[in-house]
């Protein structure tokens, strides 16, 4: 199966009606360049934490003494991460456990097992995600892209929001993409069953992301739990380079114009450890600034018809 778990460095690989161009070494948020935070006796989890963005932030995050937990699909490349963060941070604070976003199963099973392990969680970073050219479909009978970037993510964070809430003050951050300008939640064909588009499964996904932000936003007014999106820049990982075809020629053509995984990570260490954010919630931030969304993210109803349709998918209310 063609796949390529990493990042969001995909909002390279724009169709041809996108007017946005590369920004070559775009200026970055002075707050990002350098954190003071000590972050001893908080309690991060961070999904595809073994490689690309989630890597660098859990490396950023175990710098700054927080108890860093990554997830990843495969045990040995988690366990190889690991080892590597505890040499380069020194901090002895940090775990990995495993799990597949794809599978409804394995997202519940981390769940459990997190909580088992844990009686506090401060810090959720939904960063996992995957960009397939073709379509797959789960052990669930979902489409892949939908069910790995936004419907695990979904799972996940309502299964752990107990503990999140019990943890309060708290942080969800939903890494999205600027993929998500120019397009809009397919209701009608929400699997890609009628037509599939890798590039349209993929911004979806990206649009879902931030319209789950927005949603459970509302939902969580008045608990201290805080959750905000977070478009961390066109990334240099490994990101679609081995998709062939038009992806892997625009990735391959954009590179010189990314930034590092390390660069972009400043700004999820800053959305998940900044005293200014302080109870902000319900935003989107580029880059680690503040800044609108798309149109369409702001569609409530759009949001409300994603929400319901995600919990009878997920089976949440089982």
């Amino acid at each position: 199966m063609a796949r390529n778990r990493s990042d969001q460095s995909v909002g390279a690989a724009k169709p041809k009606h996108y007017s946005r161009t590369f920004e070559q070494f775009p200026r970055v948020n002075p707050l990002l360049e350098a954190s003071i935070v000590d972050m001893t006796g908080k309690v991060c989890l961070i999904t595809g934490g073994n490689s690309g963005i989630g890597k660098a932030t859990a490396l950023g995050l175990a710098k700054l003494n927080a108890s860093v937990v990554i997830v990843s699909r495969d045990k040995d490349k988690g366990e190889a991460a690991l080892i590597e963060m505890r040499a380069k941070s020194g901090n002895r604070n940090l775990d990995a456990m495993t799990a597949d976003l794809s599978s409804q199963d394995s997202v519940r099973e981390l769940a459990h097992d997190f909580t088992g392990r844990y009686k506090k969680l401060h810090v959720l970073i939904n960063n996992a995600g995957i960009f397939l050219p073709r379509r797959v479909q789960t052990v669930d009978g979902l489409e892949a892209t939908f069910a790995t970037n936004h419907l695990g993510h979904f799972l996940l964070t309502n299964l752990l929001l107990d503990l999140l809430k019990a943890s309060a003050p708290s942080r969800i951050i939903n890494l999205t993409s600027s993929a998500h300008y120019g397009t809009e939640m397919d209701f009608e064909d929400l699997q890609g069953e009628k037509k599939y588009s890798g590039y349209h499964a993929y911004s979806q996904s990206k649009l879902a992301n931030v319209l789950f932000t927005y949603q459970l936003a509302k939902q969580l007014e008045g608990t201290s739990v805080t959750v905000n999106s977070l478009h961390p820049g066109v990334v240099r990982t490994g990101f679609g380079k081995d998709q062939g075809g038009l992806m892997s020629l625009l990735v391959t053509v954009g590179r010189p114009f990314m930034i590092s995984p390390d660069r972009a990570a400043r700004a999820a260490v800053y959305l998940a450890t900044s005293p200014e954010l302080e109870g902000v919630t319900g935003k989107f931030f580029s880059r680690g600034k503040e800044k609108r969304s798309s149109r369409e993210s702001y569609d409530e109803t759009s949001a409300e018809r994603l929400w319901k349709i995600s919990e009878e998918l997920t089976k949440l209310s089982a």
